[in-house]
C-alpha cells in the first residue's frame, strides 16, 4: 500500500508517556517518545514519502489478524501465509518512572 491508511487501521500502544501507532500491515507510522506532543520519530500517518515509518512483516502475501493481550496495551499481530506464521509483539513498557505524577495528573 502506497497511499494513507484510515485512522480506524491503526492500534495504539503507549508506556503513559510515549505513544506509537502501528498499522495493520505491522508498520509503526507514528511515535514519539518521551511526551505524546514531541516531536515524532516516525511521522509516516502525516507525510506518506518523507514522515518515515519502522516496519517488520512477511516477504510473501499474507493474512493479519491483530488483537490485544488481555488487560495489557501489548499490541499481536499474526500474520499468516503459505509456508509458516509470524507474531509480531509491539507494546511500550511501562516503568517505575512512567506513571504519571501527581502534578501530570
Amino acid at each position: 500500500m502506497d497511499t494513507y491508511r484510515p485512522i480506524a487501521d491503526y492500534a495504539l500502544i503507549s508506556d503513559c508517556h510515549s505513544a506509537a501507532l502501528v498499522s495493520r500491515d505491522g508498520s509503526v507510522d507514528w511515535c514519539c517518545f518521551e511526551r505524546f506532543d514531541a516531536r515524532p520519530v516516525f511521522a509516516r500517518l502525516i507525510d506518506w514519502s518523507r514522515g518515515g515509518h519502522f516496519l517488520i512483516r512477511p516477504g510473501q502475501p499474507y493474512k493479519a489478524t491483530r488483537r490485544y493481550l488481555p488487560g495489557t496495551n501489548v499490541l499481536e499481530t499474526r500474520f499468516e501465509t503459505d509456508s509458516g506464521v509470524l507474531v509480531l509483539t509491539d507494546c511500550l513498557a511501562v516503568h517505575e518512572s512512567s506513571e504519571p505524577s501527581e502534578a501530570e495528573a
